[in-house]
């Protein structure tokens, strides 16, 4: 039986890989990195839970090494907002910080990445175990979009590639071929009240991996709390990646999303 880590932020995405990863015969131990990390689901299923601080860098690797791992994934929401809200970084996390030209995403993953790799700790795709979550091309929902939608998905989704070329962010909030809203450290939830506001509802929010897409980090992924936004500011679409985009609780999203009259689609490049 292989033992794997878990590094675990916010949502229920680190739930799903660890009921894949032990329904595959694997052990599964858990480090959480928020408050809200989904703490009792994840003890329902890993052989031991750790609640950490993302900040305390020295002491997840401790904890991997001590337990053994030598692969680890990480799956959820840790937002790169939490750097500016006071959260309490230790010696290792603030010199791998001040090491870094850009603390773009990228920049601050891939450096975690490899601190992570110096220890002799592997970090594997976030797709392994779980890529039933990653929808094929095509319309995912019953209501099929009109032509002003369908022109601003396809505008979404190339704009939103651009922003994931600068590093920026993931998603964007179109509404008649007009950008309403580009995500930033707010993350994708602000990003879509944001542009619906602006927008006055009937937009279109398209999230997209980047190009240059590590699928070891930030690999996008949408779910029901995405879909309460899409609700509220009275979206009428949602494009995503095929194949490269997860959705969490699939069925009850597609099915909430029916009842909404949003539509959704998962396009890709080619």
């Amino acid at each position: 039986m292989a033992r794997i880590g878990l590094l675990a932020g916010n949502g229920n995405l680190p739930v799903k890989f660890a009921y894949a990863a032990v329904a595959a015969g694997n052990e599964v131990i858990a480090i959480t990195l928020t408050p809200e990390a989904e703490v009792d689901e994840l003890k329902n299923v890993a052989t031991k839970v750790y609640q950490i601080s993302a900040g305390q860098l020295d002491k997840i690797i401790n904890i991997l090494k001590e337990e053994g791992i030598c692969e680890v994934i990480m799956l959820g929401k840790v937002t790169k907002e939490l750097l500016y809200q006071g959260i309490e970084l230790d010696q290792r996390f603030m010199l791998l910080l001040s090491n870094l030209k850009e603390k773009n995403d990228d920049s601050i993953m891939l450096a975690i990445v490899k601190e992570l790799e110096s220890a002799g700790i592997k970090i594997s795709d976030q797709t392994k175990y779980i890529t039933e979550l990653l929808p094929n091309k095509g319309l995912l929902t019953a209501l099929k979009p009109d032509a002003t939608t369908l022109a601003d998905m396809e505008y979404g989704f190339k704009m939103a590639k651009e922003i994931g070329r600068l590093d920026i962010g993931q998603t964007v909030v179109v509404k008649d071929n007009a950008i309403m809203a580009v995500e930033a450290i707010e993350g994708t939830d602000q990003a879509i009240l944001r542009g619906g506001k602006l927008g006055r509802g009937e937009v279109v929010v398209a999230k997209v991996s980047k190009p240059q897409q590590d699928f070891r980090f930030d690999i996008p992924a949408v779910g029901l709390d995405t879909l309460e936004k899409l609700i509220e500011v009275k979206a009428k679409g949602l494009v995503i990646e095929a194949k490269k985009t997860f959705i969490v609780d699939q069925e009850e999203f597609i099915k909430r999303a029916n009842q909404a009259g949003i539509t959704i689609m998962a396009m890709s490049k080619e």
